[in-house]
């Protein structure tokens, strides 16, 4: 079995996706409290029957969320992610949450706390900055 390294920003805090939603930073600081990121499930563009590996690390810094992660090459979807992703026909990344706490604004919300649930693969993210990349002994061979 191969293993794909990737990291990258899941979320910018302050920043406004194409939803009208902005996380506020410290959004995810309970979630990440009582789910450790191996617990956070990696999926495939959302779907739950479609998990692709598994996130090592996952924490808040000034920036947003950033996550690190292990994709597999062990079924279709993770051999399918990994081709995508060295094709450089997929870099984002997405969040699947419940929101516990938010402030309207006129055009979305501020999201101030965040049930962090998963993190997706996706074509076309809803945050367009939450890219990943591939890291470690793999980014000069994804290069």
């Amino acid at each position: 079995m191969s293993i794909l390294h990737i990291g990258g920003y899941a979320s910018l805090f302050g920043v406004r996706d194409l939803a009208g939603d902005i996380v506020e930073r410290g959004a995810f600081a309970s979630s990440l409290k009582s789910l450790p990121a191996g617990s956070i499930r990696m999926l495939y563009q959302h779907d739950q029957s479609r998990p692709i590996g598994e996130w090592v690390k996952a924490f808040e810094d000034e920036i947003g969320l950033w996550v690190e992660g292990k994709i597999y090459d062990s079924d279709p979807d993770g051999r399918l992610a990994i081709a995508m992703i060295k094709g450089a026909q997929m870099d984002g990344l997405s969040i699947g949450f419940r929101t516990l706490d938010f402030a309207p604004t006129n055009d979305g919300r501020v999201l101030k706390q965040i049930d962090l649930r998963e993190i997706s693969l996706v074509g076309f993210p809803m945050l367009p900055r939450a890219r990943l990349r591939v890291t470690g002994k793999d980014a000069a061979i994804a290069a």
